[in-house]
């Protein structure tokens, strides 16, 4: 592919300004798609359902620092940019915004976004750091970019609530859209961390798709979740996952726990999981709601 069938790049605050003032001007609606990089089909079908929305579409490869700890893997984090490029050209990106580190960042920065509450439950609970350094990011990707209308994956649930309720907080004029998660022929969700399993690990992972589709479809047959979440903590431990970090029932909105012994009728609930396969994280959710019988 020829460098004149790759997006614009812009690198600055004031070379995404010029491209927003240009599609103003021409009277395009503007759909994004933020991204660290190391992109896979699952963040091409976010670019690909952003086009159905808006007229242009924009996505941004920047890997984040605020959002990794010190013992995390910021330094290791898959990039590759000049594939990157080209993927986002083949699903019709027409800019990748890839701003330096202090475009973000200013010097002197000290100003953060947090969401309470929302941000210290499950993922936040083991990733303490990780919402804020998100919220962050994306409100001042925001700023830059004004979009219409962002796309994130479902497969990152919490994140994707959390920027919702961000979104209507500070009063961003952009519309939040949930892409469906993109999965493996085995279910396995699509991450750039897979790229981290071996081979052995690979295929123990698609364990994590068959435990939620089997606690899926216990609970909304209306066995207790404590019953279906255990169930699935068993098959993840038999499949060679070395720990559970969590396994919960949430509602869909709010992501607070559901206490019942059963599941609520007619509410829309998410599970949601994170476990170790050997020293790669892999998180995952299913939707669930059982219905109350019809007669």
């Amino acid at each position: 592919m020829s460098d004149s069938n790759l997006p614009r790049i812009a690198r600055t605050r004031a070379e995404i300004a010029a491209w927003r003032e240009e599609m103003s001007r021409a009277g395009k609606r503007i759909g994004f798609v933020p991204t660290m990089g190391a992109l896979h089909d699952g963040h091409l079908s976010l670019v690909k359902l952003a086009l159905q929305q808006a007229d242009v579409v924009a996505a941004s490869i920047f890997v984040n620092p605020a959002q990794f700890a010190p013992n995390e893997d910021f330094d290791t984090y898959p990039r590759a940019e000049d594939s990157d490029l080209q993927k986002l050209a083949s699903a019709g990106c027409s800019l990748a915004y890839c701003p330096t580190p202090n475009e973000i960042y200013p010097p002197g920065d000290r100003t953060r976004v947090l969401v309470t509450e929302m941000s210290h439950i499950l993922e936040g609970a083991f990733r303490p750091h990780f919402f804020e350094g998100v919220a962050t990011v994306v409100s001042r990707l925001f700023v830059h970019v004004r979009p219409d209308v962002a796309v994130f994956g479902e497969k990152d649930y919490q994140q994707l609530q959390i920027l919702r309720r961000m979104t209507k907080d500070l009063g961003f004029s952009t519309e939040v859209l949930g892409g469906q998660t993109v999965r493996e022929s085995d279910g396995l969700a699509m991450s750039s961390r897979n790229a981290y399993l071996s081979a052995q690990e690979r295929e123990q992972a698609s364990a994590i798709y068959k435990a939620l589709s089997a606690a899926k479809a216990a609970i909304e047959s209306g066995t207790p979740i404590k019953y279906a979440l255990d169930k699935a903590h068993e098959a993840l431990n038999a499949a060679g996952f070395r720990s559970i970090d969590y396994i919960a029932a949430c509602d869909a909105f709010t992501l607070e726990a559901f206490e019942d012994e059963k599941a609520p009728l007619d509410r829309d609930g998410r599970l949601l999981l994170a476990a170790w396969m050997g020293t790669t994280r892999l998180i995952d959710n299913l939707a669930f709601r059982r219905e109350a019988q019809k007669f």
